[in-house]
């Protein structure tokens, strides 16, 4: 039966209908499966192309002693990816990106001194990440782990302080030195080693939180009168352990985990926190447009990793990490900065005031010290000399010359107010050459020095001889 002029029922169908629907679907069904392959393949491809490969480098101050089970661990925990590392001290690491920022060949910045990333961030070479690590707390002690703005983040924390050889010590007749003030007495003179502020971070940190647990003044009467008894200043902080492990020097003004380690190792050495000193995080932060970004990321995300910071506990190591689930794995004598109550006496140390005098603090130490040693550790032994001999028999002229002679060596050419002035912030450019007004502040402050001293010298000469 037709309808409508013969058009066919709505039921009825041609034979060859049914093998059309079949085809139609097949063909459906096998652009669904290409369609899922691309879209399989162009995920594979991305994740691939997101997966860290090739060379990542790391400018650094550490040294191989800490470097090297890190970059092994982390090449093993990270198959295809290579860490170069390139060591430098801190200042010439911070300089060196500064320098080649316009063609950049570095991924990461590592060091201990968080300032130094202060420069860093202030100057855009230092990209923002946030980590994926978990565990970790916001502070340390008193001291934020993590900078606020993402651009740095604190892996392992050390505190500073001293490290003797207790051979060297029994030797020489050392008393265990406690206190700061301690390493001024008659006792240890030629006995101590440090090394310049100007050449190490660590250093330029120890000398910073003396300043700011005692005081400006106070604080570089202390440096001084330490200073007086200096065998050596180094360019390198890891050469003062060195000195004190193989007991060419008895006593070291050094961070701490280079008496932990060499405690590990075997050395005969102690360490102690003096009640002024701080403990802060030691740093990563990937460099603003670095060559392997994916990789650097990486690197951060193993060194905060449970199997990045158990590697920290290595007796060639012996960082405090920042996790402190980690201390588990630690023997009952590590210090344990979360548990400890000694590090929570420790002072709040201002990075901002550190980073904003960092070239004034450093240029003072070496103009009055370290280019003035000589002199220095001249007129402090000559007031050894006087203090035993009052000892011996008091002479009220003698103790107020020997009194005038420590107030001129304690002289300070700058007051706090002017060390943290834009003035004189603005003659230290940080530029390869130095500019005239650095140079004439430099010239000032060693006239200044050379003046001092040389008083100091004749009062404690003429405090001697009528102490005789």
């Amino acid at each position: 039966m037709t309808k409508r002029g013969g058009d066919p029922p709505r039921d009825a169908c041609p034979a060859s209908m049914p093998d059309a629907v079949n085809q139609f679907w097949e063909v459906v069904l096998a652009i669904k499966k290409l369609m899922m392959a691309v879209g399989f393949a162009l995920t594979s491809t991305m994740a691939l192309a997101q997966a860290p490969a090739g060379k990542v480098t790391v400018v650094t101050s550490f040294s191989k002693d800490v470097t090297d089970p890190i970059k092994k661990a982390f090449e093993k925990a990270t198959p295809g990816v290579t860490l170069e590392v390139q060591n430098r001290n801190t200042n010439a690491g911070v300089k060196y990106l500064e320098e080649t920022k316009a063609n950049n060949q570095v991924d990461l910045f590592w060091a201990s001194a968080p300032d130094a990333f202060e420069v860093l961030k202030g100057k855009k070479l230092l990209s923002a990440y946030k980590p994926k690590a978990t565990g970790i707390p916001e502070k340390i002690g008193s001291y934020p782990i993590n900078d606020p703005a993402g651009f740095y983040v604190g892996f392992a924390a050390s505190g500073y302080g001293i490290m003797w050889n207790e051979r060297y010590a029994r030797a020489n007749k050392l008393p265990e030195p406690k206190e700061w003030q301690d390493l001024a007495k008659p006792v240890f003179f030629d006995h101590v080693a440090i090394a310049a502020p100007s050449r190490s971070g660590t250093t330029h940190l120890t000398i910073e939180t003396i300043l700011q647990g005692e005081g400006w003044d106070k604080g570089w009467r202390t440096i001084k009168e330490m200073a007086g008894n200096f065998r050596a200043i180094n360019e390198r902080s890891f050469g003062v352990p060195e000195q004190v492990n193989s007991g060419q020097v008895g006593v070291g003004i050094v961070i701490d985990f280079f008496a932990f380690s060499a405690q590990a190792s075997g050395f005969p050495v102690k360490f102690v926190y003096p009640s002024v000193t701080t403990v802060v995080p030691a740093n990563v932060g990937i460099v603003t447009n670095g060559p392997n970004k994916v990789a650097a990321e990486a690197f951060v995300e193993f060194l905060l990793s449970p199997a990045g910071q158990e590697v920290l506990l290595e007796p060639g190591i012996r960082r405090l990490p920042v996790n402190p689930a980690v201390y588990a794995k630690a023997g009952a004598d590590y210090p344990n900065p979360f548990t400890d109550p000694r590090f929570q006496k420790m002072i709040g140390f201002d990075v901002d005031k550190s980073e904003g005098r960092t070239a004034v603090v450093d240029t003072l130490f070496d103009q009055l010290i370290s280019f003035q040693l000589d002199a220095l550790k001249g007129v402090t032994k000559t007031l050894h000399e006087v203090e035993a001999a009052l000892a011996k028999k008091p002479n009220p002229q003698a103790k107020t010359l020997l009194d005038e002679a420590r107030t001129l060596i304690a002289a300070m050419p700058v007051s706090e107010t002017q060390a943290s002035s834009a003035e004189l912030r603005g003659a230290f450019t940080g530029g390869k050459e130095k500019g005239a007004r650095q140079a004439e502040v430099e010239a000032q402050w060693a006239s200044f020095a050379r003046d001092n001293y040389a008083k100091a010298k004749a009062k404690a000469e003429e405090a001697l001889k009528a102490a005789k």
